[in-house]
């Protein structure tokens, strides 16, 4: 049980570098969806596991296990091994829970403030604009879905860059971005390799709304030229905007312009198996998960005399 259960805490570490890859081989909308997912589903089964933990460290003391209604010793791995992992899991999870509630109340106010500010100014159907000397430019979503630029940004582009910007953000609400943010960071605060698959998944929503700009405004040159410029000018300028609300401005930009100025290429050969990988990793994760859970239960069972196996 306890070999099944530290899975779910191992099998995190190797999805930074596959996220990565899948990322390069697939199409950037495809890799959002395959990689936020892996990442969701894997914070999920170490949170599962930590709890096992948690609960094993728990019925091994006397009042709980009289809460528990266990008539003879949970069956367990030596205590040696139980109860400093049933400690440094309490630790994890009280470490989990205090970063997220941060993040998410810090989240809260910066959006906020942000809608307070956009539904203070005239808007001409989803844009908003800002009166701001700071260069800035996002997708707000909410009801309903905004495009928030200041003044400074559209004084920083000419018209047709605009319009790329414009199609940028809108791709980012239409795609519903900002809940693959929003998972990202979830699951960066439920497991510490999973940190560095939030950089990823967020450089992956800013290419599919690359790309989707690109193919509304049917210039690929222009819309690298918009985001390129529009990095600049916000470059010097701290933005106020929320993390989780998307930006054409964010992210690695010479990546996102190189992968812009080059011809659109198929998904390698190679993609598919970068898939399977992170599905495998997954699925891994799942089962044991699932299964030491399972296993848990039936120990339970077995010290609580209802099952004499």
């Amino acid at each position: 049980m306890t070999a099944l259960l530290l899975l779910p805490l191992l099998l995190p570490i190797a999805v930074p570098a596959l996220a990565r890859r899948a990322l390069d081989r697939l199409t950037p909308a495809a890799a959002l969806w395959v990689i936020t997912a892996s990442a969701v589903v894997l914070a999920g089964c170490s949170l599962a596991a930590l709890g096992a933990f948690v609960l094993i460290g728990l019925l091994k003391l006397p009042v709980f296990a009289a809460l528990g209604e266990l008539v003879r010793p949970l069956p367990t791995a030596s205590d040696l091994v139980v109860v400093p992992a049933a400690a440094v899991s309490v630790g994890a999870l009280a470490v989990c829970a205090c970063t997220l509630g941060h993040a998410a109340l810090r989240e809260f106010r910066a959006f906020r403030t942000a809608h307070t500010e956009a539904d203070l100014r005239p808007a001409a159907g989803d844009l908003c604009v800002v009166d701001s000397p700071h260069p800035d430019a996002y997708a707000l979503p909410g009801r309903p879905h905004r495009i928030v630029v200041t003044t400074a940004m559209l004084r920083s582009l000419d018209a047709a860059e605009r319009e790329a910007l414009f199609a940028h953000e809108r791709a980012h609400n239409r795609g519903g971005h900002h809940y693959f943010l929003a998972a990202a960071e979830l699951a960066a605060h439920c497991h510490p390799a999973l940190r560095r698959v939030r950089g990823t998944i967020r450089l992956a929503a800013e290419r599919a709304a690359d790309e989707a700009a690109a193919a509304a405004v049917g210039d690929r040159r222009l819309t690298a030229r918009a985001i390129a410029r529009a990095a600049l000018a916000g470059q010097e300028s701290r933005s106020a905007r929320p993390d989780l609300a998307p930006a054409a401005a964010s992210g690695p930009v010479p990546h996102r312009v190189k992968a812009l100025l080059a011809a659109p290429s198929a998904p390698s050969r190679a993609a598919p198996w970068i898939a399977a990988l992170l599905l495998a990793c997954t699925v891994v994760s799942f089962a044991a998960s699932t299964t030491g859970m399972l296993d848990f239960h039936h120990r339970v069972e077995i010290a609580q005399g209802e099952d004499s196996r």
